[in-house]
């Protein structure tokens, strides 16, 4: 069964976004894609939300 993880990021900076990436990957999640929330007076970005998915494997 695939399982999703998603991570929000408040303060969207690359050190924030390399942190989140390295840390869930090596937890063994596998990054499947960002998304971004913008601000209309900024071109910086407010959050970010990083999705990640593994295999799990359930016993019944």
């Amino acid at each position: 069964m695939l399982t999703y993880k998603v991570i929000e990021i408040t303060t969207v900076t690359e050190e924030a976004i390399e942190e989140v990436l390295n840390d869930w990957s090596a937890k063994g999640w596998h990054f499947d894609g960002m998304q971004f929330a913008m601000r209309e007076s900024s071109k910086r970005p407010a959050m970010a939300f990083v999705l990640f998915t593994r295999e799990e494997t359930h016993h019944e």
